[in-house]
């Protein structure tokens, strides 16, 4: 069993942990670094929620950045089990010190009674094969066993099944780990652990009430610019606030996957690289797929640019949806059919607000015996009118019985 040591020292003041992670390139705002200032004091883990790309990965490294600790991570995902995340005992090398010490196995058991006496004096050993020699520590095991400060990052943890959020309540609320067959592991210098999720699913209540909580959304413009100009992305000043303000209309589309700030940054870079000296929705378009990753997502994006870019600019007809079958008709001519036809006129029949002539009236005028000659069916030849083809007599009355009168 581990003896627990004085935990590292934190940060003196809440300004204090603003400016030291200032130096590591992240910008706390005051909910940020008074919360973190808090966990360094209180010793209480730090659960952050809220979408991808607002920075609560990166606030875990940057905290080991600043307080000069290594930085342990546990990367969750749906099936995960205990083994994968506390630890695994290495049957290899238990069976390796078997073979090994089988010599002195035969010494212990050479003058057994009988096998049961065997097993018993052989049971009285297990101590030397489950023991922490024993055992592969994963990344929580590894945190809590470490004899130097660390940073305990538990990424995602939404992504989880239930059954390992259990399993890290005595983590979170002890510090300590406990192994059936070896004992209990308790912190030998207390880490930081940050929790981040992205609300795929609900954390229990008993897991959010181990932890601080701090919901991170996406900042304000001024915060954003802010941090695009700290990152030195190469991009001027005015682009880089006019590129923030395209971004954050982005955000208001209804799309599957919002730009993170990251990618806000990524696209910056990007536009710096090739040089870009204004920004124009041909060279934004050109570049969306910086900061838009679905198919779907960067048609809508696209077609909302010329907008964004500039509010006055001529969006062509078909980004607004023009087009059949959106409740309206058409009451002007698409180039094809009769002069002053609509190119559909069972749409302009329907359409009361509709100009021009009925489309049932012009069909009814044209619909006239003979109007086509027999090359226009295919026939011989010749130029004069075909006639009409005879019907027998009851052939009307066969396919529609008189029994059956069309209603009024």
């Amino acid at each position: 069993m581990s003896t627990t040591t004085e935990p590292a020292p934190g940060f003196r003041d809440v300004d204090d942990a603003r400016a030291r992670l200032a130096e590591q390139g992240y910008l706390a705002d005051d909910r940020l670094a008074t919360t973190v200032f808090l966990q360094t004091r209180l010793e209480k883990p730090v659960l952050l929620e809220g979408p991808a790309g607002v920075g609560k990965t990166q606030l875990a490294e940057s905290l080991a950045a600043a307080t000069g600790r290594r930085l342990v991570r546990l990367q969750c995902y749906e099936g995960q089990d205990e083994t994968k995340a506390l630890y695994e005992w290495d049957y290899g090398k238990q069976l390796l010190y078997t073979q090994i010490l089988r010599e002195k196995i035969g010494q212990v058991v050479e003058d057994a009674v009988d096998l049961g006496d065997a097993v018993e004096r052989i049971a009285k050993q297990d101590s030397v094969f489950f023991s922490q020699r024993f055992l592969a520590p994963r990344p929580l095991l590894e945190a809590i066993d470490s004899e130097t400060p660390v940073v305990l990052l538990i990424d995602e943890v939404d992504r989880a099944d239930e059954a390992l959020e259990a399993v890290l309540l005595e983590l979170l609320a002890e510090f300590q780990i406990s192994i059936p067959e070896v004992g209990t592991v308790t912190a030998r210098t207390m880490p930081y652990v940050v929790l981040t999720s992205n609300n795929t699913r609900d954390l229990s209540a008993a897991l959010k009430r181990r932890c601080l909580h701090l919901f991170l959304d996406y900042p304000d413009a001024a915060r954003e610019l802010e941090i695009i100009r700290a990152k030195d992305t190469g991009l001027s000043d005015s682009l880089a606030q006019r590129l923030v303000e395209i971004v954050r209309g982005l955000r208001e589309l209804e799309l599957r996957k919002a730009p993170s700030i990251s990618e806000t940054i990524d696209w910056a870079r990007t536009l710096a690289v090739l040089g870009v000296e204004e920004l124009t929705a041909d060279v934004l378009a050109t570049t969306l797929n910086v900061v838009v990753k679905y198919e779907r997502d960067l048609k809508r994006a696209a077609d909302a640019l010329p907008r964004m870019v500039d509010p006055n600019a001529v969006v062509p007809d078909h980004l607004h949806g023009h087009g059949h079958g959106h409740g309206h008709g058409h009451g002007h001519s698409h180039g094809h059919g009769a002069a002053g036809v609509t190119g559909d006129p069972i749409g302009a029949a329907n359409d009361d607000d509709a100009d021009g002539p009925d489309g049932r009236a012009v069909r009814r005028a044209k619909d006239q015996p003979g109007r086509h000659n027999d090359g226009y069916y295919g026939g011989a030849g010749g130029s004069g009118p075909r006639t009409a083809p005879s019907i027998p007599a009851g052939q009307g009355s066969r396919a529609f019985p008189s029994a059956r009168k069309r209603p009024f």
